[in-house]
């Protein structure tokens, strides 16, 4: 029997002994828990642009990309956006979640059940609403089908998901990045969900597209 051998059975009797008749189970190396860290929010290269760093310490804690603990009976991989407290989850397995904070723009407030990830882009144009141009008539050039190219000034920032309804209309309702993070916990005045440009990198990599990719959202406090 080789040394290995030896010490692998040394382990499972240990096993056995300390858990009387139970049968040994391998569970696995254990998934340690994101912590809040300002690392991730440091200067980045993504693509052709060069993302700055976000002084991360002027926002509060709680907002940070952390993993907490969060029951719900979604299944694993749904984005749950929950615009009363300004955070966005998305579920992972065994009672956690990936937490990010959010702010929430007017068009944010104007929709909520259930939808999907329809698809979702890398620096995406960005079309200001007729209203806005209204405004700002400067924006004008952006208008109809020409759009503002992405960039680290576009709206939408580095990140954007598209929400198709059940029936597969567009919600026009947004999870995106954008250059502002100062609005992040905040009511802000345009835009639907927004995120901090890590962030919406961090959430763009780990979701998927499609039907299976499902989101809810809500506008009151609820279990």
């Amino acid at each position: 029997m080789s040394f290995r051998s030896i010490l692998t059975s040394v382990a499972l009797a240990a096993t056995l002994a300390l858990g009387g008749c139970a049968t040994f189970q391998n569970l696995g190396p254990a998934v340690p828990i994101h912590q809040p860290d300002a690392a991730d929010y440091a200067a980045m290269k993504d693509g052709k642009f060069d993302l700055p760093a976000i002084p991360i310490h002027r926002i509060d804690k709680k907002y940070w990309r952390q993993t907490v603990d969060y029951k719900t009976s979604e299944p694993v991989g749904t984005v749950i956006v929950d615009t009363p407290n300004r955070f966005l989850y998305l579920v992972e397995p065994d009672g956690k979640a990936m937490r990010y904070g959010i702010g929430v723009g007017k068009a944010g407030f104007a929709w909520e059940g259930d939808a999907y990830i329809a698809w979702k882009q890398e620096w995406p144009k960005w079309t200001p609403p007729k209203e806005m141009i209204a405004r700002t008539p400067s924006l004008r050039k952006y208008g109809g089908e020409n759009g503002m190219p992405g960039g680290l000034m576009n709206p939408l920032g580095a990140r954007a998901l598209y929400l198709f309804s059940p029936d597969g209309k567009d919600t026009l309702y947004r999870i995106h990045g954008n250059p502002e993070w100062q609005s992040i916990g905040h009511a802000v005045s345009s835009g639907c969900i927004r995120m901090m440009n890590q962030d919406v990198i961090d959430l763009y990599n780990r979701v998927s597209v499609g039907r299976q990719a499902k989101v809810v959202v809500k506008q009151a406090d609820s279990d």
